[in-house]
C-alpha cells in the first residue's frame, strides 16, 4: 500500500506504478500493492533502509524489471514489455546505477556516452550533438577522449550520468549519486542536477542522506514495511513515526528548526534552515553548504529587540529577547 502526496494541484505523472507487486525468483514479495508516481518537474528523493526495495522500485520504473502484478504507465498509457514499448520507455526514463563501473564499458568517455544514442539509430551528426551536450552538461567536455579506466571515481560518476543524459530523458533516476564523493564533488554534482532540472529534466534520487533530501528535493518518498509514504519533503521528514519505520533519523534542518522555534528565534510561519551554512555562512555570501546565508535577525512582534550577544555562551538569550530569523 502507499500514501501518495496530496498537493493542491497535482502535477502530471510522467511515469507511474499502479497496484504493482514484485518478488525475485523463489523469494518473498519485495513490493506489493504499490502505487507510486513520478510527477513532472518535482525533484523526488527516495529513502529507506537497506533491503527496503529502493533499487527494485527504480528498476521497475525504468523497465529493467517487470512487475509480477499491476501496471507501469508512461504518460498515462500502459507500457508494453516488447522492443517498441521498452524503447519508448527508455528514451523517456533513464536509470543511473550507484557504481559507475557497473555502467561504463567503452574505451573512452566519448564512446561510452555515445552508446545509447547510437543504439537509437540516430545520424552521426545527431549523435555528436547529443554527446557534446551531455558532456557539457556534466562539465566533462575535456575528458571526451580520455580512457574510462583512467578516470577518477567522481569523473566516472559524471560519465555514467552523461550517458543517460545523452538519451535526453524526461525522467532521470539516480541511485545514490553522491555516494563516495568528497564534499566538493557532491556540491558540483548537485549544481549539475540543478542545471538539468532547469532544462526540464525531472530527477529522482535514491539516498540514505536525509539532510541531502531535505536540502535538495521537493518531495520525499519513504519506503516502510507498510508501504511507500510520499509527500512534500519538509513535512514528510518531520514525521518521526515515518522516519522510525523507514529506519531513518531526523534531518538536522528539521531538528534545528524545532529548536529555533522553541526558543523564539524563528516564527512559526518562517521557513527553517536546511543546512548549517544557512545559519553560519558569511553575511551576503554563501554558506559552507553552498546556499545563501540568512539576513540578520528581526524582532518578533510584541517582544523587546535583541540586546547583544554577551559573553560566555550567552547568545541563547537572544531567543528570550525576541530575535527572529527571517
Amino acid at each position: 500500500m502507499s500514501e501518495p502526496a496530496q498537493p493542491s494541484e497535482p502535477t502530471p505523472a510522467l511515469v507511474a506504478l499502479r497496484g504493482a507487486a514484485f518478488a525475485y525468483e523463489e523469494g518473498p514479495d519485495v513490493l506489493t500493492g504499490l502505487d507510486f508516481a513520478v510527477r513532472e518537474g518535482r525533484a523526488l528523493a527516495l529513502l529507506g533502509r537497506n533491503g527496503s526495495g529502493k533499487t527494485t522500485l527504480m528498476r521497475l520504473l525504468s523497465g529493467g524489471l517487470k512487475p509480477r502484478t499491476g501496471t507501469l504507465t508512461l504518460g498515462g498509457e500502459p507500457v508494453a514489455y516488447d522492443r517498441k514499448g521498452l524503447t519508448r520507455l527508455r528514451t523517456t526514463v533513464q536509470l543511473v546505477v550507484q557504481d559507475p563501473d557497473d555502467q561504463l564499458f567503452a574505451a573512452s568517455v566519448g564512446q561510452d556516452v555515445s552508446f545509447g544514442p547510437l543504439n537509437l539509430g540516430l545520424s552521426d551528426a545527431e549523435v555528436r550533438s547529443r554527446v557534446g551536450e551531455a558532456l557539457a552538461a556534466l562539465d566533462i567536455s575535456g575528458l571526451a577522449e580520455r580512457p574510462t579506466h583512467l578516470l577518477s571515481y567522481g569523473q566516472r560518476k559524471r560519465t555514467a550520468i552523461a550517458g543517460a543524459v545523452a538519451m535526453r530523458p524526461r525522467v532521470l533516476i539516480l541511485d545514490e549519486p553522491t555516494a563516495g564523493l568528497d564534499p566538493d564533488g557532491q556540491e558540483r554534482l548537485l549544481a549539475t542536477l540543478d542545471g538539468l532540472r532547469a532544462g526540464g529534466t525531472t530527477v529522482v534520487m535514491a539516498t540514505h542522506d536525509v539532510d541531502l533530501a531535505l536540502r535538495w528535493s521537493d518531495d520525499a518518498a519513504l519506503l516502510t514495511p507498510e508501504g511507500v509514504r510520499t509527500g512534500p519533503t519538509a513535512a514528510t521528514l518531520a514525521r518521526t513515526d515515518l522516519l522510525r519505520r523507514a529506519g531513518l533519523r531526523l534531518p538536522w534542518g528539521v531538528a534545528a528548526t524545532g529548536l529555533l522555534r522553541a526558543r523564539g528565534l524563528l516564527a512559526d510561519s518562517a521557513t527553517g534552515p536546511r543546512t548549517g551554512g544557512e545559519l553560519g555562512g558569511p553575511a551576503g555570501g554563501r554558506g559552507e553548504a553552498g546556499v545563501s546565508s540568512p539576513r540578520r535577525c528581526t524582532p518578533v512582534p510584541g517582544r523587546p529587540p535583541p540586546v547583544g550577544r554577551g559573553r560566555g555562551g550567552r547568545a541563547g538569550r537572544r531567543g528570550r529577547s525576541g530575535c527572529r530569523l527571517p
